[in-house]
């Protein structure tokens, strides 16, 4: 009896370069070729770091990272004001290139997206041209680069997009999945930051072959639920679909501590900083909440959440500071020990849902 041969499917993941900061450059001359950084504020007064240029980054200059510590790098680093309304007219100019060839596009950004192109709308019937096409069109259309991965599912193609910046293209072709997955080192996982990554290290866990020699069993008691997730990726296998139009539900940000936390005014300065993320994230998409909810996890796993809500929407750092440092005063502070912090924005309202997809993002992931 015949069966059907399952269809491999064709995603690309485009992922503009260095975006806040590449438009900052091309709209203004002066800017080209320097070590540029959008948001923050200048002479380290304050404020973390929305996006850094190429010439940034070669001073160790990064997204996420507060001021003082930018300039102490560069002390001649220039700062750009946001101008997330340019960068949102932008992004929409980029999604039409986009549907030139698909539907089937997730957006996680306004920089970075998820496209499906097993069946594209011109015929063309090579991912790897399509995106070449996509980042061509960018680059006469707009005056900016975009960095693509080809492959057969999410993952794969969202790491493979990050190997070659900037400007760059890479396929991981179907043949090619269980090879690449077994040799990329764990710190390149997407989704597995610095404290998994030293934690998988000091269990002799170095590469994808690393995980794979784990049962699943044993990958969720070293590392919870997400050990499952590790499982099926190291083998290659992720078969979520591509959402487009998916409802947003929430913004946010995280962090988990090098060290535990004990100290209240230390929990204060690291909520700062979550919550500038927080509230520049809410600004590039456009979004306003009326929720605020605090996440603490303890260095025994137990984790507790306190939300407030009021009656008008806002995307006010100061605001959501503010309401994160009471709801932190409501728990119990005595004798304990903070892993985690995190702080989340929802209850947006119908119009401002459609604009972007649900995601709660990690600090180190806030920009890439």
């Amino acid at each position: 009896m015949l069966q059907d041969t399952p269809t491999i499917r064709k995603i690309i993941h485009v992922d503009m370069d260095a975006f806040y900061a590449s438009v900052e450059q091309r709209d203004h001359p002066e800017y080209r070729g320097k070590p540029l950084v959008v948001g923050g504020s200048p002479e380290g007064r304050g404020g973390v770091i929305a996006a850094a240029s190429y010439e940034a980054r070669k001073y160790g200059v990064r997204s996420a990272m507060p001021s003082k510590q930018a300039v102490q790098l560069c002390p001649h680093l220039i700062f750009a004001p946001g101008r997330f309304g340019v960068y949102k007219e932008v992004s929409g100019k980029i999604r039409e290139i986009f549907r030139r060839h698909t539907d089937l596009i997730e957006p996680l950004s306004l920089d970075e997206a998820y496209l499906d192109v097993t069946t594209d709308k011109q015929g063309i019937g090579s991912a790897i041209a399509i995106a070449r096409n996509i980042k061509q069109a960018i680059k006469e259309e707009l005056n900016l680069t975009a960095s693509a991965g080809v492959s057969v599912n999410k993952f794969v193609a969202k790491v493979a997009s990050d190997l070659n910046k900037p400007d760059g293209l890479t396929f991981i072709g179907p043949d090619q999945v269980t090879t690449f997955m077994e040799q990329l080192a764990v710190e390149k996982f997407y989704g597995v930051g610095k404290v998994t990554a030293d934690k998988m290290k000091a269990m002799g866990l170095h590469t994808g072959a690393d995980l794979k020699r784990l049962t699943e069993d044993e990958l969720v008691q070293g590392f919870g639920k997400v050990g499952r997730f590790y499982y099926r990726i190291v083998r290659g296998i992720d078969d979520r679909p591509v959402q487009p139009n998916r409802e947003s539900k929430s913004v946010g940000a995280e962090d988990t501590f090098a060290y535990d936390l004990t100290d209240v005014e230390e929990m204060n300065t690291e909520l700062r900083k979550i919550a500038n993320l927080v509230a520049d994230r809410l600004q590039k998409h456009g979004l306003k909440g009326r929720t605020i909810t605090l996440k603490i996890k303890y260095n025994d796993f137990r984790q507790i959440t306190r939300r407030r809500s009021f009656t008008d929407l806002s995307d006010n750092a100061d605001l959501i500071l503010h309401t994160a440092r009471q709801l932190l005063l409501t728990t119990q502070l005595e004798g304990i020990k903070v892993r985690l912090l995190g702080i989340t924005v929802s209850g947006f309202t119908e119009v401002s849902r459609q604009w972007v997809r649900a995601e709660t993002t990690q600090l180190r992931l806030f920009e890439d």
